[in-house]
């Protein structure tokens, strides 16, 4: 082996203008990611990561071969370890990368992945795969007092789905209720009919988005968060429906209409529920987006906040 000459470190010069620079690193660098689980086959993820650290105003540059190989070494490192979670391995690289840039104070990565599930239709039980966006972030700090390095963790999803107006349904309904009646149809025939059978109404295909940034998640699994969007929109859908699973579907949806509130108003309630041991300060992020089915734009609605300021608007509400 060939011994590598000494360089000079260009990166360590004064630049020609000394500012601080908030992120300098590399961007859509693609690996293959084996989580580990606990008596599961392991998953694999073709993930795309985000790396950064920030840059003192005494330094041209930074040195980012180390981004890679802060990366590269934490994947190795995973392979002997029983169970794994994308959020850890995004909290281990911004470790190791802010050790290796002993110069930063800060260190960022963000993981971006396509995680697929295994899903069956409602009725007929066909298997079919549903692909998830996931993604999860890390920011490694140092301290100014001690040296020592906080480590703040995200974990996120974004799912689709559909939901049902219930505004043009109760017009619909209405509309329903009035030529019953003019056929002659008993009011309780009637009142029983429009509980058995959902009006129309028209649709919205729904993508639903909850992060949860905090220091510790434990207890904050992926397929809980895609649980909590899937059950908060109208209908989850399917890849592959047969005619008595669109039935399914459809009926599902119209006996459950959603405005794009209700959506975030209930990904907030079910992560209260679900997550009983997050810490009042962990920040939550929930987002609904509903694409119309009438309209030419899109319907959204969000709330970002301490998941200990909703608990307390729920409980007082």
């Amino acid at each position: 082996m060939k011994a590598c000459p000494i360089l000079p470190d260009v990166q360590a010069n004064k630049p020609n203008v000394p500012i601080n620079l908030t992120r300098v690193g590399v961007t859509d660098v693609k690996k293959l990611v084996e989580i580990k689980r606990d008596n599961k086959r392991p998953i694999i993820l073709t993930s795309s990561f985000d790396i950064f650290v920030d840059l003192p105003s005494d330094r041209k540059g930074a040195n980012l071969s180390r981004n890679f190989e802060a990366v590269d070494e934490t994947l190795n490192n995973i392979f002997h370890l029983p169970v794994y979670e994308v959020e850890d391995l995004c909290g281990d690289i911004a470790e190791n990368l802010i050790g290796r840039h002993e110069y930063a104070s800060r260190a960022e990565v963000r993981m971006r992945s396509e995680y697929v599930l295994k899903r069956k239709s409602p009725a007929t039980e066909i298997e079919c795969q549903q692909f998830v966006d996931i993604f999860a972030d890390a920011v490694a700090e140092r301290t100014e007092n001690d040296g020592c390095v906080r480590v703040q963790k995200t974990i996120g999803a974004e799912v689709m789905g559909m939901t049902a107006c219930p505004c043009a349904q109760s017009m619909m309904q209405e509309e329903a209720e009035q030529q019953l009646q003019k056929l002659g149809v008993e009011p309780e025939k009637i009142a029983a009919f429009l509980q058995a059978v959902p009006m129309a109404t028209h649709n919205q295909r729904g993508r639903g988005i909850i992060s949860i940034q905090t220091t510790d998640t434990k207890g904050v699994s992926l397929d809980q968060i895609i649980k909590i969007i899937e059950e908060s929109m109208s209908s989850n859908v399917f890849e592959v429906l047969k005619r008595a699973d669109e039935k399914v579907v459809v009926e599902r949806a119209h006996k459950n209409p959603k405005f794009v509130e209700d959506c975030v108003r209930t990904m907030a309630k079910k992560v209260v529920e679900t997550f009983p041991d997050l810490s009042d300060d962990s920040l939550v992020t929930i987002k609904q987006i509903n694409e119309e089915s009438i309209h030419k734009h899109n319907a959204f609605a969000e709330r970002i906040a301490r998941i200990g300021d909703i608990r307390d608007e729920i409980a007082h509400g």
